[in-house]
């Protein structure tokens, strides 16, 4: 399955600016925000280093720009929903409303998805189910009467989900807003951005280095923002701004006098993210797993060159009883089951491990589980449950693809092929299965197969990154190095993990 949806152009929203007329005096407390960093996900690999910080010194300047502010740090869904509600009940018409989300984004159906903590994301429908919609926010603030929405958005990651799937994530989708609202994405549409190993991001450093600057309008402030980072990221990172103000809403008065806070807001509100803590624990890769991919797996000839020679004679038959105890000391093998699953007490592994325990028949539990050790690198134990999975369900084709890719990274490009191609007899079309095999065929050095893949795959979903980058790579090799050159760079400039990843896979 793919996150990555085709978005029409006619859905890209361009920068309206206002005629400048003077700001309106607004009452303290007429300003409202909620402000979420959610940087512990069970999922990822560790936890992010920006969202909470963001949060706190966005928090920080918005209190002294005059909002009340309600403040989650690592909140889980119900958490989120929560401050939501609280944040709905206190608008008035007219009131200014904003909301900061840091954290992990998906693109769903063409909407923007804020994703909880402690989201349970196997499929697509679970994004649904699990995510926060940023269209539906925005109509909740609309119907409320606010005459400026915010919404700002730090959540253009990669994030760990997509790594369940053959495909990747393809950061966020335009938003269909009210009138009177103000968007803005860290990144392009479409984009992800590779954190940087920073404390805090680049976007939200220049955020408040220009909401700091009076006498500007809020669709200035974000505009300079997005030309701020723009430069200072030498255009790997171009954030994308939608406005529909009807009205200029400035964060700093024309007089540089900032907006007196109202009481409640020196208390700073965080009464969810408190569960969410227990949910701290880590395991998975977060920006693209880096798995060793042996490249030409060719152990099991050497194997069979190695049984022939002659030890069998030498091996003379062991006449009495008596070594048995010293056959029992020298060889404590029991040590070695331990070691064998070094995930074993991941708690997303230990937690489908148990369901299998119980019903060994559970082909949901092992495929999640196989998807779960594949994103770890751990292909033989992947392998294994999708072979389980397919056991039970011989037309799954979503275990027979992940399967294909498994085999596919660790050199079985024989058994791959056969998987993708069972996949697509039994799912016509299927664009993971097209571009797995593409995968496959580009391994093996049959450009021209893998180039008729990634066209495949292409055509149903445009913005296939790994597709689009697999077939840079097959053209370059068949001797159309100019074609090529662009296909990989188009792919680099929507994800810049791609190159690591195909590294990862043994292909350069």
């Amino acid at each position: 399955m793919t996150f990555r949806l085709l978005l029409p152009l006619g859905l890209m929203f361009s920068v309206a600016f206002s005629a400048v007329v003077s700001w309106p005096a607004r009452a303290a407390g007429d300003r409202f925000a909620l402000v979420i960093g959610n940087a512990k996900y069970p999922d990822a690999e560790a936890p992010l280093k920006e969202p909470v910080n963001d949060a706190r010194d966005l928090t920080d300047e918005l209190k002294r720009d005059g909002f009340s502010v309600e403040t989650l740090e690592n909140a889980g869904g119900d958490a989120m929903r929560r401050g939501l509600d609280r944040l709905y009940g206190k608008i008035k018409p007219g009131s200014v409303a904003l909301l900061f989300f840091s954290g992990y984004g998906i693109q769903s159906s063409r909407q923007s998805y804020m994703i909880p903590v402690d989201a349970q994301i196997w499929q697509e429908a679970d994004v649904r189910r699990d995510g926060i919609g940023l269209e539906q926010v925005l109509q909740e603030i609309n119907s409320r009467g606010a005459g400026v929405k915010i919404a700002l958005l730090d959540a253009s990651r990669r994030n760990p989900y997509e790594r369940r799937f053959r495909t990747a994530s393809a950061g966020l989708a335009p938003v269909i807003a009210p009138s009177g609202t103000l968007v803005m994405y860290s990144a392009a549409l479409s984009a992800v951005v590779t954190d940087g190993g920073r404390d805090r991001s680049l976007f939200v450093q220049e955020l408040l280095k220009e909401i700091r600057v009076p006498d500007l309008t809020a669709e200035e402030t974000l505009n300079r923002t997005r030309v701020g980072v723009t430069r200072a990221s030498r255009s790997e990172q171009v954030p994308w701004i939608s406005s529909s103000l009807a009205e200029d809403f400035s964060f700093v008065p024309g007089n540089g006098v900032r907006p007196t806070p109202p009481a409640e807001s020196s208390v700073a509100p965080a009464p969810a993210p408190a569960p969410t803590p227990t949910q701290v624990v880590v395991a998975p890769p977060v920006p693209s797993p880096l798995p060793p991919a042996p490249p030409a797996p060719q152990p099991t000839p050497v194997q069979k060159v190695d049984t022939p020679p002659p030890p069998p004679p030498v091996a003379p038959a062991p006449p009495a009883p008596a070594p048995s105890p010293v056959i029992a000391n020298v060889a404590p093998a029991a040590p070695a089951a331990p070691a064998q699953d070094p995930f074993a007490d991941d708690p997303t592994i230990k937690s489908l491990s148990a369901k299998i325990a119980a019903n060994p028949e559970d082909a949901g539990a092992l495929y999640r589980r196989g998807q779960v050790y594949a994103s770890k690198g751990a292909y033989a134990q992947a392998i294994r449950d999708f072979d389980d999975t397919i056991r039970i369900n011989p037309k799954d084709v979503e275990a027979l693809n992940n399967r294909c890719w498994a085999r596919t990274v660790v050199g079985e490009l024989q058994p791959a092929l056969r998987d993708c191609n069972e996949a697509l007899r039994l799912r016509p079309n299927f664009v993971d299965a097209l571009d797995s095999r593409g995968l496959v065929n580009l391994k093996s050095g049959a450009v021209k197969n893998a180039i008729a893949d990634f066209d495949a795959a292409l055509k149903i979903n445009p913005r296939l990154t790994s597709s689009l980058y697999g077939r840079g790579l097959a053209k370059q090799r068949n001797g159309a190095a100019q074609e090529g050159a662009l296909d990989i760079a188009n792919a680099k400039a929507m994800d810049p993990n791609i190159v690591r990843e195909f590294e990862a896979y043994g292909v350069r």
